[in-house]
């Protein structure tokens, strides 16, 4: 298997913590993509993720 990051393979042993990362600082990087929005579909709008609550109280406010 390839690390999703970088493309180096992987060892999926229970040796590697990281996994299914080759590292911490791949492991790193894609935890601070996912956390920046990185991974948001193209195109995807705020409202189409938001919580059923949240656009009651948006209709309710307008």
């Amino acid at each position: 298997m390839q690390c999703p990051i970088c493309k180096k393979p992987v060892d999926m042993s229970r040796q590697n913590r990281f996994r299914p990362f080759c590292s911490e600082r791949c492991q790193l990087v894609d935890l601070g993509t996912w956390a920046s929005g990185g991974y948001e579909p193209e195109g995807a709008d705020a409202e189409d993720h938001e919580h059923p609550d949240d656009s009651k109280k948006r209709r309710l406010l307008h």
